[in-house]
């Protein structure tokens, strides 16, 4: 054990130790009663210096919160904007938009008064900023911020007499409190903060009177027991030094029992660790495991409920051409035709075969999962050919869009179900033909609305309108190793938010937009069912499309192995 020091000899952070308790704990009651005079002081002061300010924010918290311009109070504006942008699925654009402007024009009529009276009332404040923040969540359509109002006057310089203050209130009855009210204002009474500079002058010197002898009076008493514990501490100091090194010694041999254990548990938390990073990954398996079979089960469902669908139209389509075709061979057994009505009647007839032939294969393709395909080679360049002959004159007779198809000089064989990939390419020229009918009814809604044209010049503009003609281009090409099949138009067009959501199951914009030249609206089938069957023939899907610039889909399959070769 090391050599007792004497007390002159110990270091002086020792000393300072022993010197100070002892005279805290005999100098506490004394530190308790100046520290309550003080406190006091500056509480009296402080809330002299800020009660006129507290009342200030008040009455603009109570302005804000109970004032009406019409039937609701702002409040409850804001907890009508919050609960439209928190609705299930997504707010309503056109509803939350309207809202915007009502709780804008709200801002508007209240600070109307204080802009018109501005420096005239005392009572009114002068209003900088009125705005209802929701942080984290981004504004409406259309809208660049959440409603707010900005004062047209200038922000006064930054002095201690034109402070601009700022006050926050939480939105009325909002339950999450995610959106709040802020407002930043000035109140222009001059008078009323030279009165609190006089009132805090008039406490400063009755706080500096009785501070000043209270702190000499402490310091006296504070250095005559510290005389006093200094002499006590210096005979104590050689005892204490001695038992300091003795419990020294003692926490030295706990601290290495404890740093045994801590090993022993930091070697038991981390196999604990291990063992849990082995279970969770288990987990993330079996929820993977799970999902995927959810979705295999989704997609049965989805076919099946096509299939049901297919086969209820199917069934009821066929009870139709009964009628008609029972007519049809009345009228051929009757005596007294013409060759040419006798023709014309055997060419009905053969129509309405063919399109009961045609629906027997559609309703075997729907029904068919694209996931169980029946692969053959099909040679897409004679699926293109037949897909123009099949439709190029109903398109243009009834639909009055120009459909074109683009050959290459051979055959382009790959390895597919030729009912699935037919399927998969007439979808695509349907959409091409609403997208032509949709880009029409703009034209005219375009026209019709121009406030810039006259009477003649919106005539003129409708008749173009109507001379409208829709194109859709069917290409077939090959690219080294892969077949090229392109259905372009010259339509409306998509956003890049429809473009990356158009091959989603049930997405569709066809439902807002109501009824295209007698079509009903679609229900978001087409795109996805192709989208399946491309991915079954490990094929790929390119869109290029803008807004009113038509749009591209690209179809990129494998080529046969044979024909690859080549």
């Amino acid at each position: 054990m090391t050599p007792v020091q004497t007390p002159a000899a110990l270091p002086a952070g020792h000393a300072a130790a022993l010197s100070i308790w002892p005279h805290v704990r005999r100098l506490a009651v004394l530190a308790a009663l100046w520290a309550g005079i003080v406190g006091w002081l500056g509480w009296l002061l402080y809330s002299r210096a800020t009660w006129a300010r507290e009342a200030d924010e008040a009455d603009v918290r109570e302005w804000l919160s109970e004032t009406r311009v019409f039937r609701k109070a702002l409040p409850e504006l804001v907890e009508d904007y919050v609960e439209l942008m928190d609705t299930p699925g997504g707010p309503d654009p056109d509803r939350l938009r309207a809202k915007h402007d009502e709780i804008e024009a709200h801002l508007s009529a209240l600070t109307e008064p204080t802009r018109k009276y501005a420096g005239k009332l005392p009572l009114f404040p002068d209003v900088y900023s009125l705005s209802v923040e929701y942080p984290g969540v981004p504004p409406p359509s259309g809208r660049t911020v959440h409603p707010a109002w900005r004062s047209p006057l200038p922000r006064p310089i930054s002095d201690g007499k034109a402070r601009v203050r700022v006050v926050e209130c939480p939105a009325g009855g909002t339950a999450t409190g995610r959106a709040f009210i802020r407002c930043e204002y000035r109140v222009h009474t001059n008078h009323r903060f030279e009165d609190e500079q006089q009132s805090q002058r008039s406490w400063q010197l009755p706080l500096v009177l009785v501070l000043v002898p209270v702190t000499v009076v402490s310091g006296f008493f504070a250095v005559r027991s510290l005389r006093r514990e200094r002499e006590h501490a210096q005979a104590a100091l050689a005892v204490e030094h001695r038992e300091r090194e003795l419990l020294q010694a003692r926490v030295q041999t706990q601290e290495a029992e404890q740093e045994a254990e801590r090993a022993a548990r930091a070697a038991e938390e981390l196999q604990r660790r291990v063992l849990e990073g082995e279970l969770e990954k288990a987990k993330i398996e079996g929820r993977a495991a799970e999902a995927e079979r959810s979705a295999l089960e989704m997609k049965s469902q989805l076919y099946a409920s096509i299939g049901i669908m297919a086969g209820s139209y199917a069934h009821n389509i066929k009870n139709l051409l009964v009628r008609p075709n029972d007519l049809l061979a009345r009228c051929i057994e009757t005596d007294g035709m013409t060759r040419e009505q006798a023709g014309m009647l055997h060419e009905v007839r053969s129509t309405l075969g063919t399109v009961t032939e045609r629906l027997q294969q559609i309703l075997r393709t729907i029904r068919r999962d694209p996931n169980r395909a029946e692969m053959t080679r099909v040679d897409l360049t004679e699926l293109v050919r037949e897909t123009h002959r099949t439709w190029a004159d109903m398109a243009w007779e009834k639909w009055k869009v120009r459909f074109t198809a683009d050959l290459p000089a051979g055959p382009l064989a790959v390895s597919g179900d030729l009912s699935h990939l037919q399927q998969a390419v007439e979808n695509l020229v349907f959409n091409a033909r609403d997208a032509t009918f949709e880009m029409r009814n703009h034209l005219r809604e375009e026209a019709r609305r121009n406030p810039g044209l006259d009477a003649t010049g919106r005539k003129q503009r409708l008749i173009e309108a109507a001379s409208w003609k829709g194109e859709v281009r069917l290409r077939a090409r090959r690219e080294g190793d892969v077949a090229v099949l392109e259905v372009q138009d010259n339509g409306v067009g998509m956003t890049a938010e429809v473009r990356d959501n158009c091959l989603k199951t049930h997405f569709t914009t066809k439902r807002d937009n109501a009824l295209y030249e007698g079509y009903s609206a679609g229900m978001g089938l087409g795109l996805s069912f192709v989208a399946v069957v491309l991915e079954h023939h490990g094929a790929t899907l390119e869109i290029e499309s803008a807004p009113f610039r038509g749009a591209v889909f690209r179809i990129r399959i494998p080529l046969a192995e044979n024909e690859a070769a080549r």
